[in-house]
């Protein structure tokens, strides 16, 4: 038996969930990773109105669909980010109010503390996301950062994220950092960073996606073997870069699925991400929940990549071996 594979709804918020349900069950989905935003999982009614959260699993199971996870990255967002209009786009209105930088940013903690009590409820045991970052805007280092800039950083990390990880570990759910530019841990050693001002609590660990270190030139297999014991959760994302003379790795303020990109996202199997490495590594730390496909391809109908992505996923997962090859020669 074949890990789950589930398909994140963040993308396909646009549709009403009990219509994404009957898609992805015919798309072959075992399940799904519900996004706090449209109607797919609202923090706020989970936890005002007792008969939400049985709602939404009678809903899910109606159609045959499991539930392992739920993902709050745009309010995550809020939490270290220097908050400006862009905010406004992806916030609750509860939680953006009159825009005040501080009070979106004390709201948004507060959500986030909020969504840890509404996974609990709901009975799933990972929330993936993003944390922000209030120093993304020093990745080049000119005009030159002073390094107490980059510490005092991290050390917001550790000031903002500890107390709501403090409400993670009540609830006995655990966050998982999707790693990415923008966000306080975007590679390895950022990621390396983070967990160590946050005391490497156990609440704080990683939503594996390949799709946002390939293009960084980073390899994600490196990624698990670098945190073995602290992937929580997993996302099916391919990505491709085309440097080819003319474009640039930082994609020349370019908007996704524009060919004068440096890279952009691919429907899984069809750009650089070596995703049986991936399976075997993820085999080789023992990582046993769900390939969850989160799909983004400007280029290709949605429908038919989340179609083909979840048979992908289907068949490129394989269990470890419980026997060495050779065995039958051993003494």
């Amino acid at each position: 038996m074949g890990r789950p594979v589930t398909l994140f709804t963040g993308q396909w918020a646009d549709l009403p969930l009990e219509v994404l349900c009957k898609k992805a069950r015919e798309f072959g989905y075992d399940g799904l990773e519900l996004a706090c935003w449209g109607d797919h999982f609202e923090v706020d009614k989970a936890l005002t109105d007792d008969t939400y959260c049985a709602r939404k699993r009678d809903l899910l199971e109606k159609h045959d669909l499991k539930l392992y996870a739920i993902s709050n990255h745009l309010v995550g967002q809020a939490v270290l980010d220097n908050i400006d209009s862009r905010h406004k786009s992806i916030l609750p209105e509860y939680v953006w109010g009159d825009g005040n930088p501080a009070g979106v940013t004390q709201r948004a903690i507060e959500e986030m503390k909020r969504t840890a009590r509404a996974a609990q409820k709901l009975g799933v045991g990972v929330v993936n996301g993003f944390t922000g970052s209030s120093i993304w805007h020093c990745i080049y280092d000119f005009p030159p950062t002073p390094r107490k800039m980059i510490d005092a950083g991290f050390e917001l990390l550790a000031e903002r994220w500890n107390p709501i990880l403090d409400v993670f570990q009540e609830c006995g759910v655990k966050f998982a950092l999707e790693v990415h530019p923008t966000e306080i841990a975007f590679d390895i050693y950022s990621a390396e960073r983070a967990l160590q001002v946050l005391d490497n609590r156990e609440e704080f660990g990683f939503n594996f996606d390949p799709s946002h270190l390939i293009w960084q030139g980073i390899d994600p297999v490196e990624f698990i073997r670098y945190f073995p014991k602290r992937i929580y959760h997993v996302h099916m994302k391919d990505a491709s870069t085309t440097l080819n003379g003319r474009t640039g790795i930082n994609s020349s303020h370019l908007s996704f699925g524009d060919p004068r990109r440096g890279w952009d996202f691919r429907s899984v199997g069809r750009g650089a991400v070596r995703f049986e490495e991936i399976i075997r590594a993820l085999n080789a730390v023992g990582y046993s929940g769900p390939l969850s496909v989160e799909w983004e391809d400007s280029g290709m109908d949605r429908e038919h990549g989340a179609r083909e992505s979840c048979q992908f996923c289907k068949n490129v997962d394989f269990a470890p071996s419980n026997r060495a090859f050779d065995a039958a020669f051993s003494d």
